[in-house]
């Protein structure tokens, strides 16, 4: 008894040491926006704040605040953080992380912006375009920690095109060049707000084949899927129903071997909550943005559907009001074990890569032990260390039999790496 009050104590400790200055500021600028309460009623009698403490397993104290399921270590100009230096401000308060780049590079038009170098995809009109080398960029970084250091990194494959029929040619590339080091793939985007439209070529979609191909091989593979893709084009949240919802269960239906990882809970800047209004058009409700959620959960052909809650555009839906963070709780309380929390930081930097966590803080304070713990640490711990045995199970089986499928007879690996393609001329 006196150990647990002791790590409770240690608990508590490390999260006052994370500063809270910039939360009433945020909270408050975020109250303005549109928030997630007074959208959605879930069953009071199973969902009351009173009803789920009560139930609340004890779980052990968490050595770490948190494990970080959503940041890029590199910008869309391939730029970003060295892991060293992740690695230091990850201390000793985030256990692990996911990391992966941006498969996206923003071009850099001397038409568009003259001599003013655009860094972020809202700074230039001009197109943005897949960057496969950011896969071995990241497995670089990986590569210059020792094996402990390893063990606080989880890396996923980003670099490919997913309205392609080859992206799954390479992301068996990237697991054959450097094994016993990804785990994922994503985050990849399909309908993302002001992206999708700039990006040069084939518009991605939830219904092409390509993306089937990808989720099949996640299946086969065991690689963990982090998907970015709006629940809703921008300013749809007064319709009947979010334009992509039905798409997306579609596509994770049939899937159901895949663990798909929902990021930013379907939300954006503008892409907001989904409203309910008491009647639409045809005389029926508009269901809320957490029911619609719900919905899903309690599906039981979507057990392999989980939601991050990353991103501090996410997070001000939340805080927005106290009937928006009670009903999050409330969800989050009775749903445990679909819910992960990552920052979705850009190239880290120490100044400002707690402040997500700093804002979501309201919500710990309201969530079950059970729940605060299995969002902040337990899910990430169980999704991808699974994902680390069944992709290194992968690996080994396809090991050999990679080579002889994908090398010729009398080629080596390293003509695989850099293939002879001979031409008639």
């Amino acid at each position: 008894m006196e150990e647990h009050d002791k790590n409770e104590k240690e608990q508590r400790s490390i999260e006052e040491d994370c500063s809270r200055r910039d939360f009433i500021k945020r909270a408050t600028i975020a109250a303005m926006g549109v928030g997630l309460g007074g959208i959605q009623e879930l069953d009071a009698g199973e969902n009351s704040a009173e009803k789920t403490k009560a139930a609340t397993k004890k779980t052990a104290p968490v050595k770490y605040l948190y494990h970080d399921s959503h940041v890029h270590l590199t910008s869309y100009v391939q730029e970003g953080t060295d892991i060293r230096d992740y690695l230091k401000i990850m201390g000793d308060k985030v256990g692990r992380s996911v990391l992966f780049g941006l498969p996206l590079q923003q071009k850099w038009s001397y038409l568009n912006s003259e001599d003013r170098a655009p860094t972020y995809y809202l700074h230039s009109d001009a197109h943005l375009y897949y960057y496969s080398f950011n896969d071995a960029m990241i497995a670089h970084e990986y590569n210059k920690l020792n094996e402990e250091e390893k063990k606080r990194f989880d890396p996923m494959i980003t670099g490919f095109n997913p309205t392609d029929m080859y992206a799954v040619d390479h992301i068996k590339r990237v697991l054959k060049m450097y094994p016993n080091t990804f785990v994922g793939i994503g985050e990849f985007s399909i309908h993302k707000e002001f992206v999708s439209a700039k990006i040069a070529g084939e518009v991605a979609s939830l219904e092409n084949k390509a993306l089937d191909h990808i989720m099949d091989f996640a299946a086969e593979s065991g690689l963990v899927t982090l998907l970015h893709c709006d629940i809703d084009v921008p300013f749809g949240e007064k319709s009947p129903k979010p334009a992509y919802a039905r798409q997306m269960y579609k596509l994770l239906k049939k899937h159901k071997d895949a663990t798909i990882i929902w990021a930013h809970m379907g939300l954006g800047r503008i892409v907001r909550p989904h409203t309910r209004d008491l009647m639409h058009a045809k005389g029926e409700r508009n269901p809320g943005h957490l029911e619609i959620i719900e919905y899903a959960l309690k599906d039981k052909e979507l057990g392999n559907l989980y939601y991050d809650i990353s991103w501090d555009q996410v997070a001000k839906y939340v805080i927005s009001s106290p009937e928006s963070l009670q009903r999050t709780a409330d969800l989050i309380n009775k749903y445990p074990d679909r819910f992960l929390f990552g920052t979705d930081n850009v190239a880290p930097k120490e100044e400002t890569y707690y402040n997500v966590y700093e804002m979501y803080q309201p919500l710990w304070d309201i969530l079950t032990e059970e729940a605060r713990h299995k969002i902040l640490i337990g899910n990430y711990e169980r999704i991808y260390d699974k994902a680390k045995v069944d992709v290194a199970a992968w690996e080994e089986k396809n090991r050999n039999a990679g080579k002889a499928k994908l090398l010729g007879e009398n080629e080596t690996p390293e003509e695989y790496i850099l293939p002879h393609h001979h031409h008639h001329v």
